[in-house]
């Protein structure tokens, strides 16, 4: 069937797409209190976040975070400044924060929830209420919920990323020059913004050779000179740091068994998106022509699920699979809803192209809410908690569908409290009680000691595992008691730090 027409509604249908857009509509809510948790508290929450502020305070400076580790005070950094540049305005007019960062990431995946919703509503036939629920779906995932209000660079990255696709998706096939040009722009940011862009720009320069490889090949050549230059400038600035920062402390060990798990974890949480969006890809191999948001799905989830099992990876890097997800599974049931296919005459029957088989639609956003359900139990929550019959999970006031029970998912999701706070006081205190140096593991409390942030310690780990690390004047501090106090968190410095330590 070629032309997409309306197809009437079964009486149920209006009622269970009021029920899925309440229930997506509680992860929402959720999510911004969750976020506007985070954003309120003034250390460090996940892994991290307090060098990713250390960063932008450099940047805001003028200056390449991308430094000789072998001298004190041993920093460096291994991202990309992208995320770090946009956020170094706030630290000119705020000072070194949490907030802001949190802030902007919060406000990215907002951002691409509504590109998903744009998407599905433009290449879905217009089915309005359908695109609302893919945006919604994209927040209510557990994988983004975790990921998206932190003061990390990864939520900017899958904005820019999807914001690309969404582009390109029309502006490549009308040959639209501004088009094209912008949504590579955006593909550049996104590279820049986090490494594993790089895993998107492969995905959607293969999908324009497949449509015009004589047109792909002049774009890509310019998008290729555009990302190499930065590139080469970056490392020419840092005296050659950025290839060691960037680059070669970023190639870590892999373990086959964590990828395994967060696929395994991945399908139990979207499965109930994942079915239509891989009938989708397979009616575009056999039937149609294969979409942007199919090429990316299919390489994103594959590239990104096994980039998943390196050491230092996890559930996020699940995030920009679950974008195109989103997209590809709205799109299927915008076409159901309106019989936008073309298909052979034994499939005119199936149940979900027409009368009671729309009801599918609603139910499939209705058990996916549930798959994805997390929320505290407390509080006001505690009647919604006992009416779902949800016990706390995580801590002894939080629900998460996913538990902890996998390796690589993050063990964050639950609300920070006064207790919480005032431990970060505590060690706040702490090291304004001592006199400098100080090391601390996380670097948030240092910042809000206002005292000097020294080392990374995942960095100088995966520095010194990749033979480029030799430590020795660190140790050297450490062994001769020049710390006067030392705070760790998880012991990821490399072995010989470790054992000086001790």
């Amino acid at each position: 069937m070629g032309a997409a027409e309306s197809m009437p509604k079964p009486p149920l249908y209006t009622p269970l797409m009021l029920a899925a857009t309440l229930a997506l509509g509680f992860a929402l809510c959720v999510y911004v209190l969750y976020a506007a948790n985070l954003i309120a508290f003034p250390f460090d929450y996940d892994q991290g976040e307090g060098f990713e502020v250390h960063d932008a305070t450099l940047l805001s400076r003028g200056e390449l975070p991308y430094r000789d580790v072998e001298s004190y005070p041993f920093y460096s950094s291994n991202y990309p400044p992208l995320f770090h540049l946009i956020a170094a305005p706030f630290v000119w007019l705020f000072g070194p924060a949490h907030w802001y960062g949190r802030l902007l990431s919060f406000a990215g995946s907002l951002i691409s929830a509504s590109a998903i919703a744009y998407a599905v509503h433009r290449d879905g036939h217009r089915q309005r209420w359908i695109a609302l629920l893919a945006g919604l779906a994209f927040l209510s995932s557990n994988m983004v919920y975790h990921i998206g209000p932190l003061f990390r660079q990864h939520t900017a990255m899958v904005m820019f990323e999807t914001l690309a696709v969404v582009v390109l998706a029309r502006s490549y096939p009308q040959r639209k020059a501004a088009g094209i040009a912008g949504g590579l722009f955006l593909l550049l940011c996104a590279g820049y913004a986090k490494q594993l862009g790089a895993v998107t720009a492969l995905a959607v320069t293969g999908w324009m050779f497949l449509r015009s490889p004589r047109r792909a090949l002049r774009w890509t050549a310019g998008f290729g000179l555009a990302g190499g230059g930065v590139f080469l400038w970056l490392n020419a600035a840092s005296a050659g740091q950025w290839w060691l920062q960037a680059v070669v402390a970023n190639v870590n060990a892999f373990n086959p068994l964590q990828a395994l798990a967060l696929f395994a974890l991945w399908f139990k949480l979207h499965g109930l998106l994942l079915i239509p969006a891989a009938l989708l890809v397979v009616y575009e191999t056999y039937c149609d022509r294969l979409s942007i948001y199919s090429v990316w799905f299919v390489a994103a989830a594959l590239l990104g699920g096994i980039g998943s099992g390196t050491w230092g990876a996890g559930d996020s890097y699940f995030t920009t699979a679950t974008a195109a997800l989103c997209i590809l599974s709205g799109i299927f049931l915008s076409r159901c809803r309106c019989r936008g296919w073309r298909l052979p005459r034994w499939a005119a029957g199936l149940p979900v192209s027409g009368g009671w088989g729309l009801l599918l639609i609603p139910l499939i956003y209705l058990g996916y809410a549930r798959a994805t359900l997390k929320m505290p139990t407390s509080a006001a929550f505690a009647p919604i908690a006992q009416a779902l019959q949800i016990e706390a999970n995580v801590r002894s006031d939080f629900f998460d569908s996913a538990t902890y029970d996998v390796g690589g998912y993050a063990n964050i999701g639950y609300f920070v409290n006064a207790d919480d706070i005032a431990a970060g006081e505590r060690i706040v205190e702490l090291i304004q009680q001592s006199p400098p140096p100080v090391m601390s593991e996380e670097a948030g409390f240092m910042i809000a000691a206002q005292r000097e942030v020294i080392g990374n310690p995942t960095q100088l780990r995966n520095l010194y595992l990749a033979g480029a690390y030799d430590g020795s004047a660190l140790t050297a501090m450490i062994e001769q008691q020049q710390f006067s106090l030392l705070i760790l968190r998880a012991q990821f410095y490399p072995t010989p730090v470790l054992e000086a330590i001790g």
